[in-house]
C-alpha cells in the first residue's frame, strides 16, 4: 500500500510542476481526487486517483466581496452558516467559481439596523473594507420602513432635517412617503438604532426595517437568505 503523502506532493510530481505551483492549483479549486473537488494542498492521499483540471491556473485565489439578504431578527452567530455553496442564489451572474476559501476571514462591512433584514456586505477585499468601513460616514444606505401612526408634515420635515440623536445632531437625510405605512429613508452615517429613534421622535412606531441600497448597489431581487457575488464591474 501507498504511503500518505500530501496532495500537493502527489500532484506536483504527476504534473512536473513545482510544489508552489501546486498548492496554487489546489487552493483554487482546479484539482479532483476520485472525482472530488480538494480544495486543502495538505490533504493526505495514498493511491486515490488524482486529476487537474484542463483550465487550471497557478494563480492566487483573489479575494471577494459577497452581498446577502439577511433576515431580520439573526443573530450574529447565525449569519455565517448562510455563507456557504449551498446559499448561492441561482442567478449569480458574476461568474466566480465557488471555493471554500471564499468564506474564511470575511469582514462585515455596514451593519444592518437592530432587527432590520436586509442587504448585508461581507468582504476579503481591503479596498471594498476601507470604502465601507473607514469611510461609512460618507456612503449613502437606503431603507424602507413600515410605520404605524400619523406623520404630519412638520414631522416629515423633521426627519429630513433638524433632530438630535445621544446628543448630536443627526446630518441631513433624504426620507419619503411611499405610502400611508411606508417611508423611505436614505442617509449617511446611520447609527445603530437611529432609524428607530427618528421615526418615535415623530410620533411614529416602527414596524419592520429592510435595508435596499448601499451606495450605487441595490439588492434587487436577490432571494431571502441567499447570497452572490459582487461581480469585477461592480462599486459601491
Amino acid at each position: 500500500m501507498t504511503e500518505p503523502v500530501r496532495l500537493a506532493k502527489r500532484l506536483a510530481e504527476l504534473t512536473a510542476c513545482s510544489r508552489r505551483e501546486a498548492e496554487l492549483y489546489i487552493a483554487g479549486g482546479w484539482v479532483r481526487v476520485d472525482g472530488k473537488v480538494v480544495e486543502l494542498p495538505q490533504f493526505m492521499v495514498t493511491n486515490q486517483k488524482v486529476e487537474l483540471d484542463a483550465a487550471a491556473k497557478a494563480v492566487p485565489v483573489e479575494p471577494v466581496t459577497i452581498l446577502l439578504h439577511q433576515p431580520a431578527d439573526l443573530e450574529e452567530e447565525a449569519v455565517a452558516p448562510l455563507l456557504c455553496a449551498d446559499t448561492q442564489a441561482a442567478d449569480d451572474h458574476s461568474h466566480i467559481r465557488v471555493l471554500q476559501q471564499h468564506f474564511v476571514r470575511m469582514t462585515p462591512c455596514l451593519p444592518l439596523e437592530p432587527n432590520a433584514s436586509g442587504m448585508s456586505v461581507f468582504t476579503q477585499d481591503f479596498r471594498v473594507s476601507r470604502k465601507l468601513v473607514d469611510g461609512a460616514a460618507t456612503v449613502e444606505q437606503e431603507y424602507v420602513a413600515e410605520i404605524s401612526g400619523e406623520l404630519s408634515e412638520e414631522g416629515l420635515k423633521l426627519l429630513n432635517h433638524g433632530l438630535t440623536f445621544n446628543d448630536r445632531p443627526l446630518s441631513p437625510a433624504k426620507v419619503s412617503r411611499q405610502s400611508e405605512t411606508r417611508l423611505r429613508f436614505a442617509l449617511k452615517g446611520v447609527r445603530p438604532g437611529q432609524i428607530a429613534f427618528m421615526c418615535e421622535s415623530v410620533g411614529l412606531e416602527l414596524l419592520s426595517l429592510r435595508r435596499l441600497r448601499i451606495g450605487r448597489l441595490s439588492m434587487g431581487k436577490l432571494p431571502m437568505a441567499q447570497w452572490r457575488y459582487l461581480a469585477p464591474y461592480e462599486k459601491f
